[in-house]
């Protein structure tokens, strides 16, 4: 039996439907609702749990209920979808967002603070740009490639050639092509120019954010993955212990396992936090490429080197960026420096890997 009324809001953006469950798990109400209305109606309510699915303004709404007294939790919509019956309607959402955030195993995702929210605004900005940017590079060698052009791998080889291809008459581009080749590389020109305006903004954010200044005395931690290890953890209040912050962040093998035997497969590719693994990954791969070709200088580095002889770069790579995550969420759960490892805490972790 709930010991607070549950209010479930199905979001969206000017519709919301809400569900209230009883301390009895009895459906009390269930009906649409205003955005001015809802915020009137969480603010008019005893404190509750006020659970929501992790989607576009779930921290915001979220924020508001705290601040109104309420306990809030945010769920994946994977982890709601298997309570959901009936037809996919409003209406069956938020009875099924009810019923899931009182289940006893359910995860929840951490509300976001406003410092958080706007670092994770600027580092998605970031990153938009810099797609956009390979896609407008990726153009310009796929349309050159059409008339026989073909540029080098790299952003040096771009920046060199395009100029010379533009001003060069006798390579074969018709002139139409070349008045839009000429955009296409003005606009990668300007987007780029803004890159670098927003690696400039996120170097200044990680100087003003201690959290995110102690994250970077981490082996492989750069400024890009310490706001993303700050914005995915937080207090780290929401996870037992670092191998739970590692799990959802998809840096532990995916199990399967039936009849007492224990099956262990790869780190799940489309789970977890990919863009933040990935980084994560690239970046414990330069470190395991340094080590390949110069002595350990510290317990951590021999650690590495010897799963990196015994096991591979790739697997060697996974474990640094799992080691970093635990690492960070014990420095983030308990407010602390980085420690480095010890000689027995390397002992151990090599021992375990």
């Amino acid at each position: 039996m709930n010991q607070h009324n549950v209010i479930a809001i199905d979001l969206a953006k000017n519709s919301f439907q809400v569900c209230i469950l009883g301390r009895d798990n009895k459906q009390l109400l269930n009906k649409t609702m205003t955005r001015q209305r809802l915020t009137e109606f969480l603010a008019q309510q005893q404190p509750a749990i006020v659970a929501m699915e992790a989607c576009g303004s779930a921290h915001h709404w979220g924020r508001l209920a705290a601040a109104t007294g309420h306990k809030v939790r945010i769920m994946s919509p994977r982890a709601v979808k298997p309570y959901r019956q009936g037809h996919k309607t409003d209406h069956n959402d938020a009875l099924a967002i009810a019923i899931a955030c009182v289940q006893p195993r359910m995860k929840f995702v951490g509300l976001k603070n406003l410092g958080q929210q706007s670092l994770q605004s600027d580092k998605r900005m970031q990153e938009h740009v810099s797609d956009q940017l390979t896609a407008s590079g990726n153009l310009l060698r796929g349309l050159l490639a059409e008339f026989g052009i073909v540029l080098p791998k790299g952003v040096a080889a771009l920046k060199a050639r395009m100029p010379e291809l533009l001003e060069d008459a006798e390579n074969g581009l018709p002139l139409p092509v070349r008045e839009s080749l000429y955009e296409g590389w003005t606009l990668w020109q300007q987007q780029s120019r803004t890159l670098q305006r927003l690696e400039r903004l996120l170097q200044r954010r990680v100087q003003e954010t201690p959290a995110c200044q102690r994250l970077q005395q981490l082996a492989s931690v750069g400024s890009k993955n310490a706001i993303g290890l700050y914005v995915a953890l937080g207090d780290a209040r929401q996870y037992k212990n670092g191998r739970e912050a590692a799990a959802c962040i998809g840096l532990t093998p995916k199990q399967h396992s039936t009849g007492g035997k224990v099956r262990l497969g790869s780190i799940g590719r489309h789970c977890g936090n990919q863009r933040l693994r990935s980084s994560l990954i690239v970046g414990a791969y330069s470190m395991v490429n340094a080590l390949s070709r110069r002595a350990p200088k510290n317990d951590m580095e021999r650690w590495l080197k010897a799963l990196l002889d015994r096991r591979g770069a790739g697997r060697a790579a996974v474990a640094l960026a799992n080691k970093t995550v635990r690492t960070a969420w014990a420095m983030l759960y308990y407010n602390a420096p980085y420690e480095p490892m010890t000689k027995s805490a390397s002992a151990s972790a090599s021992a375990s890997a």
